[in-house]
């Protein structure tokens, strides 16, 4: 894809972009095909664009001042760099912080990004235990080095960020958190996030894990993850 499409816009959120009052952007297009994604019509790119770059750039421009973030997320938004680059370009002029969020599949658009100072703060998705990441992600073929690269480049600390990771029953056990917990070891932040069902998440049938269960998640995690926590139980 070789331009951006513009699939979402939330004008204001407290919760996307954590200490900040922030909008949210959605963009199409998506490499994996995660069957618990919430934002299931716009992966495949072809959903009606519900912003165009004038209105986006005039609201920026306008709410300049109050607002103090941009989030990006999607679909995957490294997927379209160029485009991506140029629209980063004129949003920073503005003053905002921009955080985005990523699978984490893209690490050298990833190590770009930073380091031209386009991203100020990175958001990565861990989808599951290394040995089945891939049946996680929906996809039949699937390499995981380049999501362990991005790891371990956000692991040095180029740049503020998070991991985290979406529980769903039956897609996840305790085997996936003892691994996590070995492969981001460390003082990495870390969420577990609660899963709610909707109508745009493809697999009807799934469902969210108990409050126990998500507690030994969490024990699980916290073995080499001191800073896991869990976002989203009310």
């Amino acid at each position: 894809m070789n331009s951006l499409k513009l699939c979402g816009f939330q004008k204001t959120t407290l919760l996307d972009y954590p200490g900040y009052v922030a909008c949210t952007l959605f963009l199409g297009g998506c490499n994996f095909r995660c069957p618990f994604c919430h934002n299931s019509g716009i992966l495949d790119g072809s959903a009606d664009e519900s912003i165009t770059m004038e209105e986006l750039m005039d609201f920026l421009k306008k709410r300049k001042g109050i607002l103090e973030g941009i989030c990006i997320t999607g679909g995957e938004p490294t997927l379209h760099p160029l485009p991506l680059f140029r629209l980063m370009d004129q949003i920073k002029p503005l003053g905002y912080r921009i955080k985005l969020d990523t699978n984490g599949s893209r690490p050298d658009i990833l190590k770009q990004l930073c380091t031209d100072g386009l991203i100020d703060y990175v958001a990565m998705d861990i989808k599951a235990g290394r040995p089945h990441y891939g049946k996680v992600c929906g996809l039949d073929e699937f390499l995981l080095a380049p999501i362990d690269q991005s790891v371990q480049w956000l692991k040095e600390g180029h740049i503020p960020f998070e991991f985290r990771t979406t529980v769903v029953k039956g897609l996840h056990d305790i085997d996936d958190f003892n691994d996590i917990s070995l492969w981001l070891a460390g003082d990495s932040p870390y969420y577990l996030q609660e899963f709610v069902p909707s109508r745009q998440v493809p697999d009807k049938n799934l469902t969210a894990v108990s409050s126990n269960e998500m507690e030994l998640f969490l024990a699980a995690a916290k073995r080499f993850l001191p800073n896991a926590r869990i976002r989203g139980i009310v």
